[in-house]
């Protein structure tokens, strides 16, 4: 009912009518949770954080009651019993996330099956009238926002900065947010933290869909998750919040809000804007600080969950090393390889992307997109913004039609390729691109394995970046093609730069995507899905045969 009132009523009078209904529902509801607390507490010898959490939102209810008899002016809006209802349905949706166990599903199709839900439950949210200023969405253009919102892609029909209403870009940002983690990971956290515990079920399911082997690693990849995500999103907020204009806005709550969506949709690589135009906004276009806060927070997300914590833990110990020489403490710490191998072969893999891609970019858009910009400074942060969104972020900070065409090449082949493993960025991921490359020159020094810091790499990752990288190749084109006979008057160009952007989840376009048929919108759906799921994913998850064999054939060489 509080759905209804917030995204579906318009009418005075009816509104009247349904905030009645909220607010006695709202009793109804902590009165209830109240008694099952108390009920709970009697037969439990020991309080836990579900007993915390329902004291805190009894006394909560106890606390709204008050100030609505007393009319208190700021403490009896409305919006106050929402707060309360979405915790309490927070807590009960956390809680019984961790009922799959009693189920026996294979982890990765629950996985595919949780993206599912979401983008499904995005889209009836992105319906509501509320959701729009003019006209409420069609049911294939809200299930292509909440697709591309769901797989962090940024792709839209509609401009969000103009037609969408607060609570519609809260919708989306909120989309992004649970998108981003995914919703197991988002779940899993909360059910943890309100029931108490996992099970032993629970920690064998999640573990599969963390990729962590360890059943006792399990929650501390969960929390960290977590802790990074928000954490960096804080930080970044707060970077973003002091790199604004002022006069730009009415209000400070208009300026958080800004910089809360901003530091979101870079973290997790989605590409969305509450700009008209995006970042090449007029009032933007020449914000360098504003662009270098997007930028390394977009960064930071592409680099993967695990790195992030690396830099973390390095930054976290050389803190305490320093604090340790300035009061001269005689405690030592354990001195540990910061980074991991794969921390080690990412950053690596990266840093020669954004050189090689920066550099690229600044060559070829002298005469072209960076010209507007007056300065060698500006024309370089453009040139790394726009080279490094390309692979995953999916923000332009200048025109895209305006681009070169060498340049247009190289932004298909940087979206391609992708962010890192483990990140909330998009593509087939650098390393897999780089463990190809160097299989290749294995090969031609007639190496039996790829090496990397005096390691050998097991021919199981060789043979996973391979297919992977064909069945990129292979849905891209199944896609293009399609798109061809949906939308057969657009120009090839662009619908070929529609599907690379969708599958690598990246989320720049040539600005055919709200004149593409509704064919050509559930294609790019689908494309957007796959991409973000991964078609390796889905092949795994309902073609993968768990039966173990006690034999093994003779081997054979295929001639080539």
């Amino acid at each position: 009912m509080a759905l209804i009132h917030i995204g579906y009523i318009t009418d005075r009078v009816l509104a009247n009518t349904s905030e009645r209904i909220v607010v006695g529902m709202f009793y109804v509801l902590f009165f209830l949770g109240g008694i099952r607390t108390a009920a709970s507490l009697t037969t439990k010898h020991k309080i836990d954080v579900s007993h915390v959490l329902g004291l805190s939102l009894t006394a909560y209810f106890l606390f709204v009651v008050f100030v609505r008899l007393n009319n208190l002016d700021h403490f009896s809006q409305l919006e106050w019993i929402y707060f309360g209802i979405a915790i309490a349905f927070l807590s009960e949706l956390s809680r019984n996330s961790l009922f799959f166990d009693n189920f026996y599903f294979n982890p990765t199709i629950l996985f595919v099956l949780s993206f599912i839900a979401l983008i499904l439950l995005g889209t009836v949210l992105l319906m509501l009238p509320r959701t729009t200023v003019l006209a409420p969405l069609r049911f294939v253009d809200a299930l292509f926002m909440a697709t591309s919102a769901v797989c962090i892609t940024g792709l839209t029909v509609t401009d969000i900065a103009t037609n969408f209403s607060l609570f519609g870009q809260t919708i989306i940002l909120l989309l992004i947010q649970v998108g981003g983690l995914g919703i197991m990971t988002f779940t899993g956290f909360f059910g943890y933290f309100f029931s108490g515990g996992f099970s032993y079920k629970n920690q064998l399911l999640f573990g599969e869909i963390l990729g962590e082997s360890k059943l006792n690693s399990v929650i501390t990849t969960l929390l960290t998750i977590i802790f990074i995500t928000l954490f960096f999103e804080f930080v970044g907020g707060v970077l973003i919040f002091l790199s604004l204009d002022v006069s730009l806005f009415d209000t400070t709550g208009d300026r958080i809000f800004f910089a809360a969506f901003y530091a979101i949709s870079s973290f997790c690589n989605s590409g969305f804007s509450i700009l008209d135009n995006g970042i090449h906004n007029e009032a933007y276009r020449f914000n360098y600080s504003f662009q270098l806060c997007i930028a390394g927070i977009f960064v930071l997300g592409g680099l993967g969950f695990g790195t992030v914590f690396d830099f973390y833990t390095f930054l976290k110990r050389w803190f305490q090393r320093l604090l340790q020489n300035v009061f001269r403490r005689k405690q030592v710490l354990p001195k540990r390889r910061a980074f991991t191998f794969n921390t080690r072969f990412i950053l690596l893999c990266n840093g020669i992307v954004v050189v090689l891609a920066t550099a690229s970019y600044f060559l070829l858009e002298q005469s072209h997109t960076i010209a507007d910009d007056t300065s060698l400074w500006g024309k370089w942060v453009t040139s790394f913004f726009m080279a490094n969104s390309s692979r995953s972020a999916g923000f332009n900070s200048v025109n895209m039609n305006f681009l070169a065409s060498p340049t247009l090449i190289m932004v298909v082949t940087l979206m391609w390729v992708g962010a890192s493993p483990g990140s909330t960025g998009g593509g087939v991921k650098v390393t897999t691109l780089a463990l190809a490359v160097l299989n290749i020159f294995a090969l031609a020094r007639g190496k039996e394995s790829v090496e990397i810091y005096k390691r050998r790499i097991v021919p199981e990752s060789v043979n996973k970046a391979f297919a992977i990288i064909l069945l990129s190749i292979l849905t891209i084109g199944f896609s293009f093609i399609l798109l061809n006979f949906s939308d057969p008057d657009k120009e090839m160009k662009d619908l070929l730069f529609e599907t690379v952007s969708a599958y690598t989840t990246c989320g720049l376009s040539l600005g055919v995507t709200p004149s593409l048929s509704s064919t050509g919108k559930i294609i790019i759906i689908f494309t957007m899905f796959v991409g973000r799921v991964g078609m390796l994913t889905l092949l795994v998850a309902f073609i993968k045969n768990t039966k173990n064999k006690s034999y093994i054939y003779p081997t054979e060489k295929i001639l080539f």
